[in-house]
């Protein structure tokens, strides 16, 4: 039998790094096995599930690249399922329904924490008659079904991670696996689904592991073959506290927005638990696929490092092919009013070019937009630390007979131009920089960028012209 995983998240809130690292913890072993993916929606909470949700973990998923081979499927359709195996438990005798009040049960709590004893349920209603079941439900009680669990012993988890993790049984209890509405408990509707569909790995996070003894003793009961386990570490914020938003973006969806690219995304998450047994920090997916293994997860929680991830988003953008980069960086050009919503050839032209000068300068697409501001508007004013600096009374006269010298450059090149500026710089007896830093500033109102050669080109000979003209202007009104 192939190998098959499985994420199940619940569309209760947006798809975070957590989550996204177990997905891909799962996408990879199933992609390196040539095994079987499987989308799974725990959508039983049905007050807090929503469509946008939904949508939100679905978009996230397929941004970050982790395509699922079967599904998505939904709990919420599979409740005849989970009614079948129920009725089987209590017709076994392995189950039984309970009617205790949620009052009750807190006294029952209450009362066992005060002896010193695991609060946990007493059982008190694992023995009751049909004629205590059917006063009880002619009292208005809607019961809950509960499994049997034997109290001796200990149970032994099987952890591909942890090895075997023991459990003592006292802590344990007749546990609810279906609510007084109708509706699967968590643990019940994982297992009867992991069982159905053939899930032989069961890769979740660490929070999880407290769950497993639970499901075990459900899949005794049912009949089921168990599943290997394997529980990945916890991501912690760099104090080691729980990563929350208080530390910054925390949803797949929230990088998105800020500009990060799904290949740094998934690089970064892949390497919070586990290590390729090597100092590299930079191993692309393709290559992810070839060399993970749940032997090089580690026990210990991972910090959260978002200047990390950051870096490599930066040598992501320089790496990753133009053409990807580009239409990447598009909607956020178009949501800044400076590229068209529908953008003929000649812009995205235009843009691509642009974004291959700004993008070794930058760590996101969003400061790819900052960086390339100029090249699509000239509403913006020169630094004034640097017009302080380099718009000088000379720099005016430099500025003019520059613009007379590119005027007459054919071809309009990077290479063409900077051979004129420094013939035109060498016949002028300055130093190019006395040439190049007003240069710039009037091109692009900023003292730093990228090359000024190549910015000329993109710019082209007219802007270029008409930049440096009003600069000049600028300098001589400054100085009446």
């Amino acid at each position: 039998m192939s190998l098959r995983v499985r994420f199940a998240p619940s569309p209760t809130g947006n798809l975070h790094v957590g989550g996204a690292r177990t997905a891909l913890f799962n996408w990879l072993v199933a992609r390196q096995s040539g095994g079987q993916f499987i989308l799974r929606i725990d959508d039983t909470d049905r007050e807090r599930s929503s469509q946008e949700f939904l949508e939100s973990i679905l978009a996230a998923m397929k941004w970050l690249g982790l395509d699922w081979d079967e599904g998505p499927y939904f709990q919420s359709q599979r409740a005849e399922l989970y009614r079948r195996d129920a009725e089987r438990l209590l017709a076994e005798d392995k189950a039984y329904l309970c009617y205790c009040l949620p009052e009750e049960l807190a006294r029952q709590r209450e009362a066992a924490l005060k002896a010193g004893r695991p609060a946990v349920y007493d059982g008190r209603c694992r023995d009751l008659t049909r004629q205590d079941r059917e006063r009880l439900e002619a009292g208005g009680r809607q019961p809950v079904v509960r499994l049997k669990v034997s109290r001796a012993g200990e149970t032994v988890v099987r952890d591909l991670i942890r090895g075997g993790v023991v459990f003592n049984n006292e802590v344990l209890d007749d546990f609810i696996i279906v609510k007084s509405n109708g509706m699967p408990a968590y643990n019940f509707a994982c297992v009867v689904d992991d069982a159905l569909m053939g899930i032989t790995h069961v890769i979740r996070a660490e929070e999880h592991l407290s769950n497993t003894p639970r499901q075990l003793a459900l899949y005794r009961a049912l009949g089921y073959a168990e599943p290997y386990f394997a529980h990945v570490p916890m991501i912690l914020a760099p104090d080691r506290s729980k990563l929350s938003k208080r530390h910054g973006a925390t949803s797949v969806e929230e990088y998105r927005d800020q500009g990060y690219l799904p290949q740094a995304l998934t690089n970064y998450l892949a390497l919070l638990g586990w290590s390729p047994g090597t100092e590299e920090e930079i191993i692309p997916q393709e290559e992810l696929v070839k060399r993970f293994s749940l032997e090089r997860v580690s026990l210990n929680p991972s910090i959260y490092d978002l200047g990390k991830l950051t870096w490599m988003n930066g040598h992501y953008l320089v790496t990753v092919d133009l053409e990807e980069i580009t239409s990447r960086a598009l909607p956020f050009f178009q949501r800044q009013g400076l590229v068209s919503q529908n953008p003929s050839p000649k812009e995205v032209d235009y843009l691509r070019q642009v974004v291959g000068l700004v993008r070794d300068r930058v760590k996101t697409l969003v400061e790819v937009v900052d960086a390339a501001t100029y090249f699509f508007t000239d509403d913006w004013d020169y630094e004034e630390k640097g017009a302080g600096k380099y718009f000088t009374s000379e720099a005016a006269e430099l500025l003019a007979q520059a613009g007379e010298r590119l005027a007459g450059v054919e071809p309009f090149t990077a290479e063409a131009a900077e051979a004129a500026y420094r013939q035109l710089a060498e016949e002028l007896g300055v130093k190019t920089p006395v040439l190049f830093h007003p240069t710039r500033l009037a091109l692009t109102g900023r003292t730093m960028g990228p090359g000024l050669f190549g910015i000329m080109a993109v710019l082209g000979r007219e802007k270029c012209l008409e930049r440096l003209s009003r600069a000049a202007v600028w300098i001589r009104n400054a100085a009446e």
